[in-house]
């Protein structure tokens, strides 16, 4: 997650939120939270925000 909030130019707890409200594509594998580097490519090209 440090590096997709550094990515997206967010602190860690907001790249964290963004996940809880559905905002930002991510898969859960039991506790841990992975982001597709392409999903995140295609998020960011759609038009994604990080301050939604």
């Amino acid at each position: 997650m440090n590096e997709v909030a550094e990515i997206l130019g967010v602190s860690r707890d907001r790249a964290y939120a963004l996940v809880r409200k559905g905002i930002l594509p991510a898969v859960y594998l039991g506790r841990q939270i992975r982001i597709e580097p392409e999903q995140l490519s295609n998020w960011i090209s759609k038009g994604g925000k990080a301050n939604e």
